[in-house]
């Protein structure tokens, strides 16, 4: 009989289907410092790995022991080890087998140290398990955590899942795709003839967009249909996100990408002279755009083509 026939099986996938939603919020809310410092230490995947074995899956608090004889992770029940679990900072391993390897070296020779059969290497996004079995793995789940629907492989890491040997299991090792720098589709690559019902423009026009055939995800136009800085929405488009423009701010930008779009924005407050001056000289709005560029230490993306234009 099949593990789809387990009444155990049936529980723990409309547990993980009922539960995923909200570990998905929680798990970006997590990676918030990656987003704003472009990295996250090991502590923060450990933190969502807690979150998925005890709010997804079925285990307990109880269960979970932190540097058990070096090993990151131990899930244990009543005494017994069922998985160990080396823990590596988020966007640490890459998703191809290789990469993973090297990861799972330690964690193989601490398993084997405490006679755990079971072993896991993630990041808090790529979780891969197998079983130590004849000298070699055997594959157990290949899964990302941040899928928008849960895979109902993961039982086989669940409480009852997880002292079966896994049937059926196939494991292929793929490139995660890559996200953009600005977390959403560079608005330069707009869907040719597509314009913002309200504004008439196309995305490339906007400082934000998240999907380029997606109008509903456009947002803060700063240009022109011809491509020149919109001298009028500019200014409210910065103030938009660093203040905020007749007392609402934007909403729908990914803070990963806040970075990218006020640089963006920056590069038109120069190429529309707004900078010419330097900051002091400048409107407010434009200072403390500068200010926040500082802070992000991006000021020297701004004036670089400017200069290379000065150049004899």
């Amino acid at each position: 009989m099949g593990a789809e026939h387990l009444a155990s099986y049936r529980r723990c996938v409309e547990r993980i289907r009922q539960s995923w939603p909200r570990f998905l919020e929680q798990r970006r809310l997590r990676l918030s410092e990656q987003a704003r410092h472009g990295r996250a230490p090991e502590k923060v995947a450990e933190g969502i790995l807690e979150d998925f074995f005890t709010q997804v899956l079925d285990w307990s608090l109880a269960d979970l022991n932190h540097q058990l004889k070096y090993a990151d992770l131990v899930l244990s029940r009543l005494g017994v080890k069922y998985l160990l679990v080396e823990v590596k900072r988020p966007g640490s391993p890459a998703w191809n087998r290789h990469a993973v390897e090297l990861a799972l070296e330690q964690a193989r020779r601490y398993a084997s140290e405490q006679k755990i059969r079971c072993l896991a290497v993630s990041d808090g996004g790529m979780l891969y398990a197998a079983d130590l079995h004849s000298g070699g793995l055997t594959d157990r789940v290949l899964v990302s955590l941040a899928t928008s629907e849960p895979p109902e492989a993961l039982w086989w890491l669940s409480v009852h899942g997880i002292y079966r040997r896994p049937e059926g299991v196939t494991v292929r090792w793929v490139a995660e795709p890559a996200t953009g720098a600005t977390g959403g589709t560079d608005p330069a690559r707009a869907v040719q003839g597509l314009l913002h019902p309200r504004y008439k423009l196309p995305a490339f026009c906007f400082a934000y967009a998240g999907d380029a055939s997606d109008w509903r995800t456009w947002k803060l136009p700063y240009l022109l249909a011809d491509g020149t800085v919109d001298a009028k929405r500019l200014p409210k488009a910065i103030q938009a996100i660093l203040s905020n423009y007749r007392g609402t701010k934007v909403s729908g930008i990914p803070e990963c990408a806040v970075a990218e779009v006020l640089v963006r924005l920056a590069r038109a407050a120069v190429a529309a002279g707004k900078l010419a001056s330097g900051a002091s000289q400048a409107a407010p709005v434009y200072r403390r755009l500068v200010e926040v560029i500082e802070q992000l230490g991006r000021s020297e993306e701004l004036f670089a083509g400017e200069s290379r234009r000065r150049d004899p």
